[in-house]
């Protein structure tokens, strides 16, 4: 009897699989990432991604795989031709991603400004692909470190505010809610510009200057040496002590200021920066 059931399931999975109706398989799902933590995040739980934003070019899984979308546009007509099963985005590539969704494409965008998005994005992706488990050992697993890690933070004294320096002209930084914000707080600091009401945006000179930040944190990107010697830079406490920390390794940089399962590697940064202060 139950070797009569076991042949009859077989069958029936074969007639689906003949007719296109078959469940995908956790390895049959073909994904499309477009933006890179989000792709970060699919190889993590080991998805299988087939395509990938230009900016993903850092990620070792990502090397080789078709390059389909930046912040602004979304290569509609090779996307297709892929044959995805889902393509995974965020709120602001909405209009991008648009036309996918008429050609019967399934898109899911998901937010990822915050901290706590990490860990909702890692979870919607392990449902989009049938990874669920995967996908909770890894936050378990990331969840676990953090807690470690937020003990080493122990041994930064005072709460010393941080600026985080994404542009120059105009001054640009994260605000309250940001995933960087967040991080800051961990490894035991606070955020300079958490009056700053959204998780991203431009910072008036004057709001800087009163802030005095105790330490400046930022990117090779921002070019932010070059303008320390003008205003409002040199006229903060944190330029003129020395507390401009400059993420030259690209693999902290992706972990500081990329919401992905690195970010443990942009607190361990923090804190060994916080702590010498």
């Amino acid at each position: 009897m139950a070797l009569r059931r076991t042949l009859r399931a077989l069958i029936l999975l074969a007639v689906l699989a003949a007719s296109g109706l078959a469940p995908a398989r956790a390895a049959d799902v073909r994904v499309v990432a477009l933006i890179p933590s989000l792709a970060q995040d699919a190889f993590a739980i080991g998805a299988h991604v087939v395509a990938v934003s230009r900016f993903t070019g850092d990620v070792a899984q990502a090397r080789g795989l078709p390059r389909v979308a930046d912040f602004q546009s979304v290569d509609v007509e090779r996307i297709v031709a892929l044959h995805p099963d889902v393509v995974v985005g965020i709120p602001s590539q909405e209009r991008y991603t648009a036309p996918l969704r008429r050609l019967g494409v399934r898109v899911v965008l998901v937010p990822d400004d915050s901290y706590d998005d990490i860990f909702r994005d890692i979870e919607a992706l392990g449902t989009l692909t049938h990874r669920q488990a995967r996908a909770r050992a890894l936050i378990a697993s990331l969840r676990a470190r953090t807690a470690r890690l937020v003990e080493l933070a122990r041994a930064v004294h005072g709460r010393p505010s941080v600026f985080v320096a994404l542009g120059t002209g105009p001054v640009w930084t994260a605000g309250a809610g940001s995933y960087v914000g967040r991080l800051i707080e961990l490894a035991g600091g606070r955020n300079a510009a958490a009056d700053l009401r959204q998780p991203w945006g431009a910072y008036s000179a004057e709001a800087l200057l009163r802030a005095q930040p105790d330490a400046i944190v930022t990117g090779p990107d921002t070019h932010l040496h070059d303008v320390l010697d003008r205003e409002p830079w040199r006229s903060l406490r944190a330029v003129r002590e020395g507390h401009v920390f400059t993420t030259n390794d690209p693999r902290i940089e992706d972990a500081l200021f990329r919401p992905g399962p690195d970010y443990n590697e942009g607190l361990r940064w923090l804190i060994e920066r916080l702590s010498s202060l």
